[in-house]
């Protein structure tokens, strides 16, 4: 999809200079990239602290006994 922006050319000069890409489009898309990861990691942080963990789950028991399942140890 074709989009035109009015980008400050400050920000992409550094964007370009520190980040290595070769061109403005690849600099611009990992610079999308990078700020959505960011965001989906604050979403993940607000829920610290409000997970409910049981202390006597076994998880690798439970990994045993999904690959015994699947047939990938005996």
């Amino acid at each position: 999809m074709a989009t035109n922006l009015a980008i400050d050319p400050e920000l992409l000069e550094r964007a370009l200079a520190i980040g290595g890409e070769k061109t403005k489009k690849a600099t611009v898309t990992v610079a999308l990239e990078e700020y959505i990861a960011r965001r989906a990691q604050a979403e993940i942080v607000k829920h610290r602290g409000t997970l409910e963990w049981d202390k006597d789950f076994d998880y690798k028991e439970s990994r045993r006994a999904r690959d015994r399942r699947l047939g990938l140890i005996d």
